[in-house]
């Protein structure tokens, strides 16, 4: 093993393929109508965008290199893969910000005067 993220680990697919057959189905057709070309209200560049900074967000590397070549595919440029950066980005940090929150919550009239 050279490391976690190998660029052939897709062959481990197989361990599904024969262990779980239906789920992988299932998973598969799933993932092929969210991502379907057409048919969907959003256009596919906005939902590969939405998916990168999902990506990006629960940051899974296989995710984010996926999704951000597919969005380049489906016409994102640069600045949209930036933009979708910086909106997860923001997310994180809002979040952060919001559960902060909870910890002063939590611990009120905890702390010695």
């Amino acid at each position: 093993m050279t490391g976690y993220l190998d660029s052939d680990d897709r062959k481990y697919t197989r361990v599904y393929k024969e262990q779980t057959p239906d789920i992988l189905k299932a998973f598969a057709d799933f993932d092929n109508a969210v991502f379907a070309a057409e048919g969907r209200e959003i256009p596919l560049k906005y939902r590969e965008l939405i998916a990168l900074g999902v990506a990006l967000t629960t940051q899974c590397t296989y995710c984010i290199d996926g999704h951000s070549n597919n969005a380049v595919k489906a016409g994102a440029t640069q600045a949209e893969l930036a933009e979708a950066a910086w909106v997860a980005a923001a997310l994180r940090a809002g979040a952060s910000y919001a559960h902060g929150r909870l910890a002063f919550k939590l611990t009120e009239g905890a702390h010695q005067h």
